[in-house]
């Protein structure tokens, strides 16, 4: 039976292709091109219908129909067996569609990630603007530190000059003694 049906399939692959030449030949040719295809087809007729036979001869088990015929029943059989429990038990639900469920689990999951991942995003904004203020932070603490740096030198300075003007106003305030002295002690 496979072999028969290998046979017409090729029949009528030549069948297409003589189709094809229909148009092209002309002529005596296209006389016996016509004549081909309608031996090629009544060919291709007598093999369906042996094929038809040997189809029906097959036994029930090995034929498509059967099997399409049993699955439909055991089907059938399963839905009729079937015990249903009532809806106080819980369970209300009927899981009627597994792809349904999984798509709408793989939503959330979707969602899910966009919130982590924006949440990420927010946490980075937040830390270079932490960044950006502890920076502002650290160049006022460094101000503060050399103007208080520069207060400390200051204040050395002013009291070292304060140390040199004293000396400078005792040693002035004796050579002044010293000179009054003389003057007087001339003068008089």
């Amino acid at each position: 039976m496979e072999g028969l049906y290998q046979q017409t399939n090729r029949l009528v692959l030549q069948i297409q292709s003589q189709l094809n030449k229909l148009g092209i030949v002309q002529g005596e040719s296209l006389d016996e091109l016509e004549q081909s295809i309608d031996n090629t087809l009544h060919e291709v007729s007598t093999n369906c219908d042996r094929l038809a036979l040997l189809v029906n001869k097959e036994p029930p088990h090995k034929r498509q129909s059967a099997k399409m015929y049993e699955k439909e029943e055991r089907e059938r059989d399963e839905l009729l067996n079937r015990k249903f429990a009532p809806n106080n038990s819980g369970e209300t639900s009927i899981m009627i569609d597994h792809a349904l469920q999984h798509n709408t689990g793989l939503q959330n999951a979707n969602r899910g990630m966009d919130d982590m991942l924006s949440s990420g995003s927010s946490i980075l904004t937040g830390l270079r603007e932490q960044r950006n203020m502890l920076k502002g932070t650290q160049k006022r603490i460094l101000d503060i530190a050399n103007t208080l740096g520069l207060s400390n030198t200051v204040m050395r300075l002013i009291d070292k000059r304060a140390t040199q003007d004293k000396w400078i106003v005792i040693g002035g305030a004796v050579v002044t003694c010293i000179i009054m002295f003389f003057v007087v002690k001339y003068l008089t």
